[in-house]
């Protein structure tokens, strides 16, 4: 029901000239997967679905859209698309987000509102095939059923292959919408608990070092995680800039390390705690125990929670003479 009153909206939008383009989730061509899809005609809107696998960021490819074209002629006015963009909470963060950081403007946008039931991890049902390949997958209800290439037919407890991040999800819904979607359930809110933060926080230095070092020995330099976060919209990344050179190109450990701090801090009060980045990596990083400290800290010193509100400038875009500053001091 979900599927076919998203596509019946889009349709509709298309129709009343609302949106030049729409940014959805199409079926991938893997078990459990789908992939962004753009359409910009409404015979296409049968392409769009909705499930449990639509575990994308959309907002990520905004920024790249409103950016003024360099090919054109001086004096040409600036084509702005109108754009329609399927968001579940996660997204519409994100898309609050790039509005208060400016890099598009809220009429620019029609946000499609989806009820967001969470999201399935696909490593964790892989790891539950003990080595076999998933041939077919698809959810029924509260269960995961897959196939693999021997032919068993496995069935998993959707609560146990959801995304990490989607169980620790405080906002499902997005902030702001123009549409909602009706015919789908939206997940529980829950609680804000930064648990496992603060038991790593309790670790001593050495211990925490220890555990940054080893999981940034992993990473392969591949810039997925930058890629995938929504709020990574610079245009050329400090870790590529030549002038001055900030750090070296190589996957030496140094060079990872400080690759992976500048990001996790350019971060800071604005990653909406997605998971698009863990996803993405191919190594398995641990990147949530970081980027989640972050937005912790962020909390607790600022009371600032990133894409719930446009008119609110992020923490690390303006200053306050009652900031925090002990830890310049001490």
């Amino acid at each position: 029901m979900v599927e076919k009153n998203l596509r019946e909206t889009v349709r509709g939008l298309f129709a009343e000239g609302k949106v030049d383009l729409i940014i959805g989730h199409e079926q991938g061509t893997l078990p459990l997967t789908t992939t962004p899809c753009f359409i910009s005609d409404a015979g296409d809107a049968d392409r769009l679905v909705w499930n449990g696998c639509c575990g994308n960021n959309l907002a990520a490819y905004l920024p790249a859209m409103f950016r003024p074209d360099p090919r054109a002629r001086r004096g040409d006015p600036p084509k702005r698309p109108k754009v329609g963009i399927v968001v579940k909470g996660c997204d519409g963060r994100s898309v609050v987000g790039h509005i208060a950081e400016h890099q598009l403007q809220r009429e620019d946008v029609v946000l499609i509102g989806m009820p967001c039931s969470g999201m399935v991890d696909v490593r964790k049902v892989r790891e539950r095939l003990d080595g076999r390949e998933m041939v077919e997958g698809r959810e029924e209800e509260d269960r995961i059923v897959v196939v693999d290439d021997a032919g068993a037919e496995r069935r998993f407890a959707r609560e146990e292959v959801l995304s990490d991040w989607c169980r620790a999800c405080r906002y499902p819904v997005p902030p702001v919408y123009d549409v909602w979607i009706e015919g789908g359930e939206s997940r529980s809110p829950a609680p804000e608990s930064f648990a496992e933060i603060a038991a790593f926080e309790e670790k001593p230095v050495e211990a925490r070092w220890s555990h940054f070092e080893r999981e940034m020995s992993k990473c392969i330099r591949c810039y997925a995680c930058r890629n995938a976060c929504p709020l990574c919209y610079c245009t050329v990344c400090f870790a590529e800039e030549t002038r001055p050179r900030w750090i070296g190109i190589a996957d030496e450990t140094p060079d990872v390390m400080a690759f992976h701090v500048g990001r996790i801090f350019h971060t800071a009060g604005r990653c909406v705690e997605c998971g698009a980045c863990e996803a993405a990596c191919p190594m398995g990083v641990d990147l949530r125990t970081f980027t989640r400290k972050l937005a912790k800290d962020v909390k607790e010193l600022f009371d600032y929670e990133a894409g719930m509100d446009a008119e609110e400038v992020p923490p690390l875009g303006t200053f306050k003479m009652e900031d925090p500053n002990e830890f310049v001091r001490d």
